[in-house]
């Protein structure tokens, strides 16, 4: 496969596969097999690399924008109140941390956490993954509904997604 592999055992149920910067990590229940779990993925994860790969070479032409932390919560802040409204959802609260997996999320509760990371994104970005985050009020998961919400507003979604995929390796570094 030629990449490195990181296997770790835990008290699940299934298998599960992580890709981290080039870097496959197993998480498996214990006694199972990796070279079984390997060879049954192997496209997938050799495909998965692959767009790794891309996206970290795009990264290379992507510049961070300069904005400061007031600056991007007024935009956030902003655009959840416009979008709120839009989609007709209620937002309780909105939190800025540094994520180290995601650039937002969103809870059942309807409580907002933006990625304080995404601040150096170009503002389409941003205002993406607020509306993104705001669809999950609507549909949890990432289901043919959510993506029809979303695409009301985003129909090039996969291509900012993909984007937003380039500058995280720009912006973790």
């Amino acid at each position: 496969m030629g990449s490195e592999v990181e296997v770790r055992y835990r008290n699940i149920k299934y298998p599960r596969i992580e890709l981290r910067t080039g870097k496959v990590i197993l998480i498996l229940p214990h006694g199972k097999n990796p070279e079984e779990v390997l060879e049954r993925h192997k496209k997938w994860i050799e495909r998965k690399l692959g767009f790794i790969e891309e996206c970290k070479k795009e990264a290379e032409g992507k510049e961070p924008v300069e904005r400061n932390e007031e600056e991007f919560r007024t935009l956030v802040l902003s655009l959840v109140e416009e979008f709120s409204r839009e989609l007709g959802v209620k937002v309780n609260k909105v939190f800025f941390r540094r994520m180290s997996t995601r650039w937002a999320s969103c809870s059942r509760k309807g409580n907002l956490t933006i990625n304080r990371l995404a601040r150096f994104l170009p503002s389409h970005l941003i205002e993406y993954i607020v509306f993104h985050e705001l669809a999950h009020l609507i549909e949890r998961r990432h289901t043919d509904a959510f993506w029809r919400v979303v695409s009301r507003k985003f129909p090039s979604y996969p291509s900012l997604e993909r984007e937003l995929f380039a500058y995280w390796f720009k912006v973790w570094g």
